[in-house]
C-alpha cells in the first residue's frame, strides 16, 4: 500500500488529463475533490491488485455527462430546483452501500481524466476505503461499454446514481452495459448533463482478469514527465510524447474550434492551421467528449483507440475539451491506445467505426 502525497496525486491528475484524450472531465474539479478530502484529515490509499483479497467488494464511481456548458435557456430549466448540501458522490457512495447492505472495500475509476479519475478517489478516501491501481479503459472514453468490463462480460447494474438536486436513483436488473449507458445517460440530461454514478460492484475475483493493471502509476509517471519538463523549460508535448512511445504528430494555430452538446455528449471539431515543419497544411479533430479522430491534410491520419492530446505550446498544459479556443498555438500529439481495445471485439465497439470513420484501424506511428 502507498498513502499518496498531494504531489502524487497532482502527479496522477495531470497524467491522467494527457491520457484523457480530451476528455475525462476539467482538472481543476479534481483537484478540488482531492483537496476537500486533504482539507478533512483523509488519505488516498494506493493498493495493487495482489494485495486485494478476492472477497473484497469493488466499485467504479464515476461522472457522467457532457463537458461543454448549457445555454442561459437550458440553465433556466433549473433554477426552480433546490441543490443538496451533500456532495452528489458521496450520496451515491453512501446509499448505494446501504442499499446493497454491505462496505466497498475500494474503487477504481471507470477511465483517466482530469475529474473522472478523482471522481472514484474522492468518495474512496472520505470513507476510509483503498484506490486500486487499474481502471477498465486505460484512457477516458464516451461511453459505459467502452471499457473491458463490457468485454469481459461484466454486470454493470445495480446501478446508484444521484444528482445535485438530491435525487437518488436504484437501476437494476440492467439486461446489459449498453441498455446501462441509454439508461444513465438520460438521467444525466435532466440533471444539468452531470450526474454521479456507481456501477459494477463486484467482487475482487470477478474484476481481476477484467482490469488493466498499473494505470494509476502510469498517469503519475506521465505526470511527472510532464511536471519536469514544464519546469525545466522543455518542450511538454514532446517530452510526453518521447515518454510513452507516441510522438508529436501535427504543430499550429486552432484556426477554429466549435463544440455544442447533443443527447448527453459534448461533440465538436477542431481545425488547426500549421505552422513550422507543417506550414500550409491543417489538421482536423473530431471530437465526441474525447478526441474521436485526426485528419492531415483531409486524409485520415489517426483514430480510436488510439489517444489523440492537444497541448498549448505556450503553458505546455494539456487542453481538455471544451477549453480549445481560437488562436492557440498548438501541438497534437499521437500516443498508441490500450490493448484492450485493438482485439477485433475491442475494435468492434470503440474503433473507427464508433468515431463514423469507414476504415480499418492503424496504427498511426508505423
Amino acid at each position: 500500500m502507498k498513502t499518496l502525497t498531494r504531489q502524487n496525486l497532482s502527479d496522477i491528475l495531470h497524467g491522467a488529463v494527457i491520457l484523457g484524450a480530451g476528455g475525462g472531465g476539467e482538472l481543476s474539479e479534481g483537484l478540488e475533490l482531492i483537496d476537500v478530502a486533504l482539507s478533512a484529515g483523509k488519505s488516498f490509499n494506493l493498493v495493487s491488485l495482489d494485495e486485494v483479497p478476492d472477497e473484497a467488494l469493488i466499485c467504479t464511481p464515476y461522472f457522467l455527462g457532457a463537458v461543454s456548458p448549457m445555454s442561459p435557456e437550458e440553465e433556466a430549466r433549473y433554477a426552480c430546483l433546490p441543490r443538496s448540501a451533500e456532495h452528489p458522490m458521496l450520496a451515491a457512495y453512501k446509499g448505494f452501500q446501504q442499499h446493497l447492505g454491505r462496505e466497498f472495500y475500494g474503487v477504481t475509476p471507470c477511465e483517466l481524466g482530469g475529474s473522472n479519475t478523482a471522481a472514484a478517489f474522492f468518495p474512496a478516501a472520505m470513507s476510509g476505503h483503498m484506490l486500486l491501481d487499474a481502471d477498465p479503459a486505460g484512457r477516458a472514453v464516451p461511453e459505459i461499454t467502452h471499457s473491458t468490463y463490457y468485454l469481459a462480460g461484466l454486470p454493470a447494474s445495480p446501478i446508484f446514481a444521484a444528482n445535485e438536486f438530491g435525487e437518488t436513483i436504484v437501476l437494476d436488473n440492467v439486461c446489459d452495459d449498453r441498455r446501462a449507458e441509454t439508461l444513465v445517460r438520460a438521467l444525466s440530461q435532466v440533471s444539468r448533463n452531470d450526474i454521479a454514478a456507481i456501477d459494477h460492484a463486484l467482487p475482487m475475483r470477478e474484476l481481476r482478469s477484467a482490469l488493466i493493471e498499473g494505470t494509476i502509476t502510469k498517469a503519475m509517471h506521465l505526470g511527472e514527465i510532464w511536471r519536469d519538463a514544464v519546469r525545466n523549460g522543455a518542450n511538454a508535448a514532446s517530452a510526453v510524447a518521447a515518454a510513452s512511445d507516441g510522438f508529436v504528430a501535427f504543430t499550429g494555430v486552432v484556426a477554429d474550434c466549435r463544440y455544442e452538446t447533443r443527447q448527453g455528449f459534448t461533440l465538436g471539431e477542431i481545425r488547426i492551421a500549421g505552422s513550422g515543419a507543417f506550414a500550409g497544411r491543417e489538421a482536423r479533430v473530431s471530437v465526441k467528449n474525447e478526441n474521436m479522430a485526426l485528419w492531415i491534410d483531409g486524409r485520415v491520419f489517426a483514430t480510436i483507440p488510439d489517444l489523440i492530446c492537444l497541448f498549448d505550446e505556450e503553458t505546455g498544459g494539456s487542453i481538455s475539451n471544451p477549453d480549445c479556443h481560437g488562436g492557440q498555438q498548438v501541438s497534437l500529439v499521437v500516443l498508441s491506445g490500450p490493448e484492450a481495445f485493438k482485439t477485433e471485439n475491442g475494435l468492434e465497439i470503440f474503433g473507427p467505426k464508433y468515431a463514423g470513420i469507414d476504415t480499418e484501424y492503424a496504427w498511426s506511428g508505423s
